[in-house]
Formats: C-alpha cells, structure tokens, sequence
C-alpha cells in the first residue's frame, strides 16, 4: 500500500507530522493492507486565522485494489485530531464495503 501525504500553505506540514500521520494510517489500515494499493491523506486550514475547533479538515481517500475509491473527511482542532476522526471514518466504512463483498462472493 502506498501512502501520500498533502498539506495546505497553512498547515506545517512537516516530516514529522507526515511519518506520524503515516504511522497511524497504517496501523488503523492494517487488516486491509492486502486489498488496498494506495492511500491519500489531505490535511488543509478551512477557518484561516481563526483557529476554532473544527479550523482543520483532514480528507482521506483510500484505493482499492480493482475497486473505486473511498473517500472520508473529518474536521478537528487540531490536524492529528482530524485525521483520527477521518481514520475512524475510513474503518467503519471499509469494513462496511468489504464486508458486503465478501457476502456476495
């Protein structure tokens, strides 16, 4: 499985906070490594100077393997708080599709 990681201008989106988010994804995404060929991790400032409680929105797609992608997005106060709540997301939603997949087979 692949990963990329993206930033806005006003998100810092340094090495560390990438191999961290990187971390997390794979250790959240870990059962379905297998099924998916890539992963996109978009962290961006939707209030600008503001800085309120849902200021950062993390948006994940993930690919997989012969299938269409699956996009979640979450909104935190801080970036690590959206892309966990945006990895939540992602879990219950593959084990949803997969799941139904695997039904059908």
């Amino acid at each position: 499985m692949d990963f990329q990681f993206n930033s806005d201008n006003r998100i810092d989106g340094t090495d560390a906070m990438a191999e961290q988010a990187e971390a997390r994804t794979r250790e959240r995404l870990a059962r379905f490594e297998d099924r998916l060929t890539r992963v996109e991790v978009h962290v961006r400032d939707i209030d600008g100077t503001t800085n309120g409680a849902e200021g950062v929105e993390a948006a994940i797609e993930a690919r997989p393997a012969g299938g269409q992608p699956v996009a979640v997005t979450d909104r935190g106060a801080k970036p690590e708080a959206a892309i966990n709540g945006a990895l939540k997301k992602l879990v219950m939603r593959l084990d949803s599709d997969f799941g139904k997949a695997d039904r059908v087979r």
